[in-house]
């Protein structure tokens, strides 16, 4: 029996459910932080990110990441890098990360839950922040623009 043809089958089929679920998460690929706002015991703090710095997220269908560095490489007091990433679930606005990898080591281990909103190429993700031991519970609240692929 040759099973040649039923292997390459399975194997187009695959590849195809692949690219169809793709398709239908329309929050994976590179997204540009433009703006973030904290809102944190009545305090607001709003941060352009265009500005002496860069931040972008990468989310594929099962894993995000994000990067964060200063334009100056390293060489004022406004130096900072920040990375991580982990698994995430999406279920219709509900996009919940669970950070396994961070600079900040104190972050490991917990999940964030955010509702989202993606109109056209721009992404908003507004959630609660809460880690006890490090006492962070605030509001954080993002705005991404889609980075197009050339």
């Amino acid at each position: 029996m040759n099973l040649k043809p039923i292997l390459l089958l399975f194997t187009l089929a695959s590849c195809t459910a692949t690219v169809n679920e793709s398709a239908k998460r329309p929050i994976v690929g590179t997204w540009k932080l433009i703006s973030g706002t904290l809102i944190e015991k009545g305090d607001t703090a709003v941060t352009d990110y265009t500005k002496g710095q860069s931040f972008v997220k990468i989310i594929n269908d099962t894993h995000f990441a994000f990067l964060l560095h200063d334009l100056n490489g390293g060489k004022d007091s406004a130096a900072v890098f920040a990375s991580g990433g982990g698994k995430y679930t999406l279920a219709d606005n509900k996009y919940t990360e669970h950070l396994e990898y961070c600079t900040d080591r104190q972050w490991e281990g917990h999940d964030f839950s955010f509702t989202i909103t993606i109109r056209n190429d721009t992404l908003i993700q507004e959630g609660r922040e809460e880690i006890e031991k490090a006492g962070v519970d605030r509001l954080n609240i993002e705005k991404y623009v889609k980075v197009k692929s050339e």
